[in-house]
């Protein structure tokens, strides 16, 4: 396997998870009532939106082929976030936790990712800003949660 098909296969695994966080969000702001995490969870899918489009970019500055969708486990997940919802006494409340349980895996992933050292200094960049504002959503995420 060529250098870049390595980088770019790691990166394709971070763009199909924010595909899939991007979902999740929309999904999360479709089953909450509160107009406020309605907006956080609507702002989080956009910030999820530009993760992928820097990432795609990453990957076609390497000459190989971006992912187009997220992942089949991404798909179980939002479903089963919104049986979840439907079942739940505080729906809001079950939200929350699975916001941040998604959000704390995609840190998990990041560090992960992170501990490559073949990634670009500008690649590099990029995944620790977005890991950095997926550690300022966690922490929002727990401070909503606190409220509900």
């Amino acid at each position: 396997m060529k250098y870049t098909e390595k980088v770019s296969n790691k990166l394709n695994e971070l763009l199909e998870k924010n595909y899939d966080a991007e979902k999740g969000y929309l999904n999360s702001a479709e089953n909450v009532d509160s107009p406020k995490l309605k907006m956080f969870f609507k702002n989080r899918a956009s910030e999820r939106s530009i993760f992928a489009k820097e990432i795609r970019t990453e990957i076609l500055s390497y000459g190989q082929i971006p992912e187009d969708d997220g992942s089949f486990k991404g798909l179980m997940h939002r479903n089963w976030m919104t049986l979840k919802s439907l079942f739940s006494s505080n729906d809001e409340e079950a939200i929350l936790e699975e916001a941040l349980r998604g959000e704390r895996a995609s840190l998990e992933e990041y560090t992960e990712i992170l501990k490559e050292d073949s990634f670009a200094p500008s690649t590099r960049k990029m995944l620790e800003n977005q890991k950095q504002q997926i550690q300022s959503a966690i922490n929002s995420l727990m401070v909503e949660e606190e409220l509900a």
